[in-house]
């Protein structure tokens, strides 16, 4: 479960989130949502602990599966390699085990520590990392004869797809996934949403394409009003009930901003007449019938504008 305690952020005078609470659970499925500039990138930022919260804080699992954004951080790995290396733990010990073999002659200490690492690479399924490796870039569209190569010989595109199945591997119990479909075919798109939809630990994507959010969510968690409102169902559900929740209140408001006119109308007709005990039970009402305040909403209303030229 990834946990969020009320976290502010702010840019100058800004405000993204303000005293944010919520939480994500394994076996849900959430699209976060939100105009461009709503601040997505920076909770997932927040959400991945590259960024830290000006206020409040963030409990997240310690197995993440997150899409890296950096396509040159890998250059001078094997594709394979880039890709173990989504499962943190498991390549720290690969990685420590070739030194401890690497040397001339092992001590003592040496043998235990192998030991150790043997462990976790057996923990960790290490011993059939490179093939489960493979299945992912094949899903993918990485073809095999890519597999062996440096990331560096790879084109852009296909550099996405690698850091894609980086995020996939190693049984995460949490995926963050930022906009994962970008330089993906039909085929792969589809493969992906297999996966997504089989995976049982916390997922939380952004995407432009609101058909892979209606193929994969249970859940919207979308940024409005300067904090986060989840929603249950796919992105088409959100927006029909955002936008009805909405124009119920706003109507709400304006049949009672109505009434109100109308009370002050004979409140000051009447104020200095011999009514003043109607005068003083229509100035309770209008106290009562106070209009619920609307915050700002990023609820974008499409508008036709016809002009007519001569």
């Amino acid at each position: 479960m990834i946990s969020v305690s009320n976290v502010s952020m702010r840019y100058g005078a800004k405000v993204l989130f303000d005293e944010v609470s919520t939480s994500f659970t394994p076996g849900k499925r959430y699209g976060l949502t939100g105009p461009n500039g709503a601040g997505k990138s920076t909770f997932m930022n927040l959400l991945t602990g590259e960024l830290e919260p000006q206020k409040g804080s963030v409990v997240r699992p310690r197995k993440l599966g997150v899409l890296s954004q950096d396509q040159f951080a890998y250059d001078q790995y094997r594709v394979l390699d880039t890709v173990i290396m989504g499962n943190k733990r498991l390549w720290a010990a690969l990685v420590e085990r070739d030194e401890i073999y690497a040397k001339a002659e092992m001590t003592d200490a040496d043998g235990m520590k192998l030991g150790e690492l043997e462990g976790v690479v057996g923990e960790e399924d290490g011993y059939t990392a490179e093939a489960d490796a493979a299945i992912l870039l094949q899903g993918l569209d990485i073809p095999q004869e890519c597999h062996e190569r440096k990331m560096g010989e790879l084109q852009g595109g296909q550099k996405v797809r690698v850091l894609l199945a980086q995020a996939l591997f190693g049984h995460p119990q949490a995926l963050l996934l930022d906009e994962p479909t970008n330089h993906l075919d039909l085929d792969s798109i589809h493969w992906l949403k297999s996966f997504l939809n089989d995976y049982e630990g916390v997922l939380i994507v952004t995407s432009h394409d609101r058909h892979f959010l209606n193929g994969i969510c249970t859940h919207i968690a979308d940024i409005d009003y300067e904090t986060i409102i989840t929603y249950t169902g796919t992105y088409d559900d959100m927006v029909v009930a955002k936008t009805q929740i909405r124009s119920q209140i706003e109507g709400q408001n304006a049949q009672r901003e109505k009434k109100i006119a109308q009370l002050n109308d004979f409140i000051a007709r009447f104020s200095a007449g011999t009514r003043s005990s109607q005068v003083q039970s229509r100035r309770k009402e209008v106290e009562r019938l106070q209009v619920t305040e609307l915050a700002k909403s990023n609820i974008q209303r499409p508008f036709l504008k016809f002009e007519q030229k001569r």
